[in-house]
């Protein structure tokens, strides 16, 4: 029985973290159910030019992406009655990203506005893998007690927060971006290779060893 992640994209900047979220989740070979808030269409199309359109949403995907997408089905964001509706559909997890504050607080208090907030909703209920990654900053308190909610209720909350130790302060941008989609997968638990693992070594030290010949 197919059992996908589903995969919710909100209406906060960010939505590089998305691509490469599910260019990631395809290249290992995992089924992904796509909800696409209305909100998020605007932004996509404001940070890439192009559009998110439910007639075309596999050919609009595949030129967001780059690439042509793997098993993926996509639920438009105010079909109430899909899939990830019910408790009943399988999936196995959830990840919002970028989530918005608005958001998270539908997910946080049980809105279900729209399916993504829903499905967010039902995995949580069903005591399912939900991973949370919001992006914007700075936070009002209201927002942090809609985190620590989400956290309460089971989801992981993962800023879009990339650290360096990866490629150094020369990052560039798609590397601090991976860096972000990378630790969404380890919570998903899904192999990648999107960034270098911290092995104990700082990058300070290999340069002194390799000036001193000692590698």
């Amino acid at each position: 029985m197919r059992s996908p992640w589903v995969v919710g994209i909100s209406g906060a900047s960010g939505t590089p973290y998305a691509a490469a979220v599910l260019r990631a989740l395809f290249e290992a070979g995992e089924p992904v159910d796509l909800i696409v808030s209305r909100a998020a269409r605007l932004t996509i199309l404001d940070e890439t030019g192009r559009p998110f359109r439910d007639a075309h949403w596999r050919d609009d995907l595949t030129a967001w992406l780059g690439t042509t997408p793997g098993d993926v089905v996509h639920w438009p964001a105010g079909d109430l009655a899909a899939g990830p509706s019910s408790g009943s559909y399988p999936v196995r997890g959830l990840v919002v990203v970028p989530a918005s504050t608005a958001a998270c607080a539908g997910i946080a208090i049980g809105l279900s506005k729209d399916l993504l907030q829903r499905a967010a909703e039902v995995s949580l209920k069903e005591r399912r893998r939900v991973v949370v990654v919001p992006r914007e900053t700075p936070v009002t308190r209201s927002h942090l007690e809609h985190l620590i909610a989400l956290h309460d209720a089971g989801a992981v909350v993962l800023p879009a927060s990339p650290g360096f130790y990866g490629a150094g302060a020369g990052a560039t941008a798609q590397q601090l971006v991976d860096f972000v989609a990378g630790k969404v997968l380890d919570a998903l638990g899904v192999p990648h290779t999107l960034f270098r693992r911290w092995t104990g070594e700082l990058n300070a030290q290999k340069a002194v060893q390799l000036s001193d010949g000692g590698l």
